[in-house]
C-alpha cells in the first residue's frame, strides 16, 4: 500500500473503531426518516466496509430476546454475538463500555436506530469522555424526519462529525493504488451502492483499476 500522509481528521482503518446500535426489526419498522431499505442498505455496507478494512466493529442490541439483529449485518459477522441490554444509553453498557476501552481507539464511528435516542445518547457520552465521534446519518433512523434531524443537529452541536457511508468507504479506501482492498471496495459500492457505486465501478473497469469480474 503506498505511504499516506497523516491527516488528524481522516479517518483511517487502524485509528477508529465501529459501533453498530440497535439495527433490528421492531426498531426499523418505527423508521420514518429515511425508507427501510435505504436504512438496510447502508448500514449493510458500513458493515461490510469494516469487515473489508478490518476495523474492529461491534453490534448492539436491546431487549435482544425480542427482536434479532437484521441478518444482512449478522451474515457479515457470524462469529459475533451482539451485546443485548435494557437501557437506552448503550455506552454505560459495562460490556460496551469495556470493548471500547480495550480497542484502545479514541475515533469512533457510529450509526443506530433510532437517531434521536439509540445513537444520539451513546454519542453525546462520548464525545464527553473526550472521544471523537462520527456519526453515519444515512445508516441511521428516526421516528420521524425531523427527529432525525434534530437528533442531529444536536449531536452535531456536541462535536460529533457527520458523514455518509460512501463517505466513509472512500476514506478508508483514500488510494485506488492500494490494490489489495480497491477491488474489494469497487465491487462493494457497485454492490449497494446504488447509481454513484455503479458509475464507479464502470469507470474503474475502463480504467484498468479493477479486475473485469463481479457486478
Amino acid at each position: 500500500m503506498p505511504e499516506t500522509k497523516k491527516v488528524a481528521s481522516v479517518l483511517t482503518p487502524d485509528n477508529h473503531a465501529v459501533i453498530l446500535v440497535d439495527h433490528q426489526y421492531i426498531q426499523l419498522l418505527a423508521v420514518r426518516s429515511h425508507p427501510v431499505e435505504t436504512v438496510i442498505n447502508n448500514v449493510t455496507m458500513l458493515a461490510k466496509a469494516a469487515k473489508i478494512f478490518k476495523v474492529p466493529t461491534l453490534l448492539t442490541t436491546v431487549f435482544g430476546e425480542r427482536q434479532e439483529l437484521l441478518p444482512q449485518i449478522q451474515a457479515v459477522f457470524p462469529e459475533q454475538k451482539p451485546i443485548n441490554r435494557t437501557g437506552l444509553n448503550a455506552w454505560v453498557e459495562p460490556d460496551v463500555y469495556d470493548w471500547v476501552q480495550k480497542t484502545g481507539k479514541k475515533k469512533l464511528v457510529m450509526a443506530g436506530l433510532w437517531t434521536e435516542v439509540c445513537l444520539n445518547l451513546p454519542t453525546l457520552s462520548a464525545l464527553a469522555e473526550g472521544y471523537e465521534v462520527y456519526i453515519v446519518t444515512d445508516a441511521s433512523g428516526g421516528s420521524s424526519s425531523e427527529s432525525h434531524e434534530r437528533g442531529v443537529q444536536r449531536m452535531l452541536q456536541a462535536g460529533a462529525r457527520p458523514l455518509t457511508v460512501a463517505a466513509y468507504l472512500s476514506e478508508l479506501q483514500w488510494d485506488w493504488a492500494a490494490e489489495e482492498t480497491a477491488d474489494e471496495v469497487s465491487k462493494l459500492f457497485a454492490e449497494l451502492g446504488g447509481g454513484f457505486g455503479q458509475a464507479l465501478r464502470w469507470e474503474w473497469q475502463l480504467l484498468g483499476l479493477t479486475s473485469s469480474g463481479g457486478h
